[in-house]
């Protein structure tokens, strides 16, 4: 009897141990999830805190991790300036409580950005006002096309929604106990 119930013990912890080895994060290694705040270029700071949530790997050997990371970088939109912000990461915890302390960067994040229509032909408007009031005629479609470029070159900001899904690659990972 206690032969037998070693052997089944013993087929249960080998049974086990492929599980085990397949949550290791190892560097290569990339997960998706969903950030838990909303970002935008143009509040954003370097150093603010990020988690992303769900986050899995392709194979979904790991899933249901969390991840913490920072704004590495950030640039405000402005005039000929795109709206940028980069993200890093530090921490990732798997659902099975591993904490690994990581070097990643984000590589895939859905963004959303305004289309700048609106502006461009708000832009060509008035350029074309201001041409034809200074220099009438020619001066219009002179205003107006300097206006469109001017309007065109203005760049918007950069908004990463609540929920929105991020992609990350590890660089380097090194597993540290629990908490």
């Amino acid at each position: 009897m206690i032969r037998k119930l070693t052997t089944i013990l013993a087929s249960a912890v080998f049974a086990l141990l492929p599980i085990a080895t397949l949550a290791q994060l190892t560097p290569g290694t990339t997960l998706t999830g969903n950030i838990d705040q909303n970002l935008s270029s143009n509040h954003a700071y370097v150093g603010q805190r990020v988690t992303i949530s769900n986050a899995h790997s392709p194979n979904n050997d790991i899933n249901g991790a969390t991840v913490w990371g920072h704004v590495s970088s950030v640039q405000p939109a402005g005039q000929g300036t795109p709206g940028k912000i980069t993200l890093s990461f530090d921490k990732v915890q798997t659902r099975s409580g591993s904490v690994y302390a990581v070097n990643g960067y984000a590589t895939d994040v859905s963004v959303q950005t305004k289309n700048n229509t609106v502006k461009e032909v708000g832009g060509a408007a008035a350029g074309a006002l201001v041409g034809g009031l200074l220099f009438h005629g020619v001066g219009a479609l002179i205003g107006a096309g300097g206006g469109a470029l001017l309007a065109k070159n203005n760049r918007q900001n950069v908004n990463i929604p609540q929920g929105s899904s991020v992609s990350l690659r590890v660089v380097r990972a090194r597993r540290q106990s629990a908490g």
